[in-house]
């Protein structure tokens, strides 16, 4: 079947591999001795305190490991790779359901998967892997901003036909969200639990009843040299929508501690037959379709300064007449994540979430001490349609501890979000989101 085709590559190198040990024992041990491990540890408490008195703050703690291995090469450029990731709550998840943030990883005291165990074939200009893997493309990424990455099944060809050119193609069958315990046919749209998945924090508006996500078939293309960074993608999210995507950023490079940037993106999706979107009458931001329809763009203008950034952002997202969620951005991989690549998504939400209309954001960063301290700091606001007017107040801190003990990091991350409609927050009233995070890369 083609949903086992990653696997079915994987198994191929498998055998290559089997073969090449019976004919060269020696170069067999080469290929462990030049092998590589390394993982990080995470520790992250996170917090949602609400305004309002209906809604019960939650929280959550996690201990978390990555671990990571690769063998050495062997036949010219063919290795495996593999990751196993795994969290504990150390028993303080609270008895109440309510009482949890679900998201950081889910409601139980543990999880555990293998996240990455591929094989591959890798030279100077071309990179081919098949089996579950990290991905870093705009709108299906690892969304790491948990103790655990999300990770796919997929298959993935990188071609390098000159220095800082690539082109890629990607076939991906099911994915582990971050919370998931292995891999399963749903994307983001779907109910926890959906299909026996553990996939909670996320409240998909598909019914139960839905089919069976496919994957995805993905196109790309980036190229960056001193000045100039640009990327064009296409996305064909099986039975939910065909995404076009577009981004480039222009630096005026001065000689000076200023160097002024500007930065374009525009996304157009469609739909096509047999949508489950529209097949099942699926409302988003309240409003159900007879088509997938969006459309928007977006322009970042700023510069750097000494040691330092700043800028304002801009997006539009048009409202669609007839169009699943009046023109709504279908994002299967990042939707409630705010993992998308939109200039103004802040850490709580974007346009992705909160549907048509237009947000403007204004960000500020510095670094201190020889880069070991970064403050960051930014003002969003987002005018919508469906969901009212709101606006997100953002402070990050990040002190990096390598004088200390080298890998170890601290970070606080902060944003309140006040107004909206439609219980954008709950209650309508204002969400405080506070997320403390220590990590040791070894």
């Amino acid at each position: 079947m083609r949903q086992k085709l990653a696997a079915a590559v994987a198994c191929v190198f498998l055998g290559v591999f089997t073969t090449v040990t019976h004919a060269d024992n020696q170069d067999s041990n080469d290929i462990f001795a030049n092998g590589h491990a390394d993982g990080e540890l995470r520790m992250y408490n996170f917090d949602r305190l609400y305004d309002t008195p209906n809604t019960p703050n939650a929280s959550a703690f996690s201990l978390a490991a990555l671990i990571n291995a690769n063998t050495g090469a062997f036949l010219g450029g063919f290795s495996f790779g593999g990751s196993f990731v795994t969290a504990n709550s150390l028993g303080t998840q609270s008895d109440t359901l309510a009482k949890i943030d679900t998201s950081l990883m889910g409601p139980n005291n543990s999880v555990g998967a293998f996240s990455q165990a591929y094989a591959q074939f890798k030279d100077d200009w071309l990179l081919v892997r098949g089996g579950y893997q990290y991905l870093d493309t705009p709108w299906m990424g690892k969304s790491d901003s948990r103790v655990l990455p999300a990770s796919y099944n997929a298959a993935l060809i990188d071609i390098t036909p000159l220095k800082g050119w690539n082109l890629y193609a990607i076939r991906t069958y099911s994915w582990k969200s971050r919370t998931s315990t292995g891999m399963n046919y749903n994307n983001l749209y779907y109910p926890s639990t959906f299909d026996g998945d553990s996939m909670f924090g996320n409240n998909g508006s598909l019914p139960a009843t839905a089919p069976r996500a496919d994957g995805a078939w993905a196109g790309g293309t980036t190229y960056a040299n001193d000045s100039v960074k640009a990327q064009a993608w296409y996305y064909d999210f099986l039975n939910f929508a065909h995404m076009g995507y577009l981004e480039g950023t222009y630096t005026l490079k001065t000689g000076t501690h200023f160097n002024p940037f500007l930065s374009l993106q525009y996304v157009n999706e469609t739909g096509g037959d047999d949508n489950t979107l529209v097949d099942t009458h699926t409302k988003l931001f309240g409003l159900a379709g007879t088509r997938v329809r969006s459309e928007a763009w977006g322009a970042d203008i700023g510069t750097s300064i000494f040691n330092g950034r700043v800028d304002v952002a801009y997006n539009k997202l048009d409202q669609q007449s007839g169009a699943v969620g009046g023109g709504a951005l279908i994002s299967p991989y990042t939707t409630n994540y705010a993992t998308d690549p939109l200039f103004t998504t802040s850490m709580i939400r974007g346009l992705v979430e909160t549907g048509p209309g237009h947000a403007w954001k204004a960000k500020a960063s510095y670094n201190f001490f020889d880069n070991k301290l970064q403050l960051v700091t930014s003002y969003a606001q987002y005018n919508t349609d469906l969901r009212g007017n709101s606006h997100n107040i953002y402070f990050d801190i990040v002190y990096n501890m390598d004088s200390v003990l080298k890998g170890l990091t601290l970070r606080n991350r902060w944003e309140r979000s006040t107004g909206g409609s439609g219980n954008l927050n709950p209650g309508n009233e204002s969400f405080t989101y506070n997320r403390l995070m220590i990590s040791y890369k070894f």
